[in-house]
């Protein structure tokens, strides 16, 4: 991978963690607005695949009907865990504060990370846990507490 790749990919990612708060902040108030947490997830799941849709159509990309013959039930968890963080963040953000909130998730993220990554599950490629990885987690884990306190 080229330089300019990788930039591209770390930039993504970084909008990426960037755009969470503010799509739990923008959810909130629509749940607000439509006095409804799981009409407001609902309208951001179809908003969201309404572009994935119009995305796939600008690169005239299919998927063949027969393949979803061959999808497991796990294959459809990212869905669901999808449905779970918008519900979760429009819901909890607002009555925790979207600061605390976002450390959970990011304490979350990592500590699920470090399993998969140690496992090698999911198809990613396998690396150790190590007492650097263990060091980091818990600067989150003190992260969340400090921020707690305040």
């Amino acid at each position: 991978m080229n330089a300019l790749t990788l930039w591209l990919f770390l930039a993504m990612a970084f909008m990426a963690g960037a755009f969470m708060p503010v799509q739990a902040g923008i959810n909130a108030l629509l749940a607000r607005e439509l006095s409804s947490t799981l009409a407001a997830s609902i309208i951001s799941f179809c908003v969201g695949t309404l572009a994935l849709v119009t995305l796939m159509l600008l690169q005239r990309e299919s998927v063949p009907l027969a393949a979803f013959k061959n999808l497991q039930w796990w294959h459809w968890a990212g869905g669901l865990m999808g449905a779970f963080f918008v519900f979760s963040a429009a819901f909890a953000a607002p009555r925790t504060g979207v600061l605390l909130f976002m450390t959970l998730v990011l304490a979350g993220q990592l500590c699920t990370a470090l399993l998969l990554d140690h496992q090698g599950w999911l198809g990613f490629r396998q690396a150790s846990i190590s007492v650097s990885k263990l060091l980091g987690l818990g600067c989150i884990g003190i992260g969340v507490w400090l921020i707690r306190r305040g």
